[in-house]
């Protein structure tokens, strides 16, 4: 498991956001930030957990992210937010946190 980026819900439009349309998500590129922040900006009917829209998160790169979710409290189960990544997300002590599986 490796460290990837801290990700921060905002309400304020950044600059180079990608939309993620089936999430109703604005997203900013967490390698682009000399501090590894992703910004998260989500539309009114955005279908994620209400924890992601309020809550901060950890993201880490993992091998395989059913071996990194299995056993644990799952959020949300893999998915590919954008080609090359497969992403879920647990709930650690009532925080979440997301495992991040990058194609190379």
């Amino acid at each position: 498991m490796e460290f990837h980026h801290v990700g921060l819900p905002t309400h304020r439009k950044r600059p180079g956001e990608t939309y993620l349309a089936e999430a109703r998500l604005h997203i900013t590129d967490a390698e682009a930030s000399p501090y590894g922040i992703e910004w998260l900006r989500f539309e009114p009917d955005s279908p994620l957990p209400e924890i992601l829209k309020t809550t901060a998160h950890v993201a880490f790169k993992v091998d395989d992210v059913e071996a990194a979710i299995a056993g644990k409290d799952v959020l949300i189960e893999p998915f590919e937010p954008m080609p090359g990544i497969r992403a879920a997300f647990i709930l650690a002590d009532g925080a979440p946190v997301e495992f991040m599986e990058v194609a190379t």
